[in-house]
């Protein structure tokens, strides 16, 4: 009898790849069928946007900054997302809608893909907030702002 020690290894390639092979025909066989081109893609449910812990903070004050002066202190990072947060008490919704719009228009190019939030709450006031809690994988590009705000908004 002649053995030879070196002639094993290809049967054995040979039965793992028709293994393989076998795997992944019956995976495909069990796959759901493509949508046909141009079919309509189901969109994708609505959720809560991600929260992470701000690394910046700005309180409504007599003492604080304005916005736009207290934004131009932090460093631009396109990864951090500022949110704003207007609250309003005794049904003053209107109020903080507007007031939401002038901070928005204040905080200039950072606002433009900002987190804008308005509650009710025990007592009116606005604060904002940077962080690190973007959706994108990529920043937005930078978009230019209207040259007139709307007139609901001046003061």
């Amino acid at each position: 009898m002649n053995v030879r020690i070196n002639s094993g290894w290809q049967a054995l390639l040979a039965d793992l790849a028709m293994i393989l092979f076998m795997i992944t025909a019956s995976a495909l066989s069990n796959a759901p069928a493509a949508p046909a081109m141009g079919a309509a893609h189901p969109r994708a449910p609505v959720v809560a946007s991600p929260r992470a812990e701000p690394v910046g903070v700005w309180r409504e004050g007599v003492d604080a900054p304005p916005l736009a002066t207290w934004l131009a202190q932090q460093p631009a990072d396109p990864w951090v997302r500022l949110t704003i947060l207007v609250r309003y008490a005794d049904g003053r919704r209107e109020d903080a809608m507007k007031q939401a719009g002038r901070l928005l228009l204040a905080a200039g190019p950072r606002g433009l893909n900002a987190r804008v939030l308005i509650e009710p709450g025990p007592q009116a006031g606005a604060s904002a907030t940077l962080a690190y809690d973007t959706e994108n994988a990529m920043p937005s590009p930078p978009v230019t702002l209207p040259a007139n705000p709307p007139s609901d908004l001046a003061h």
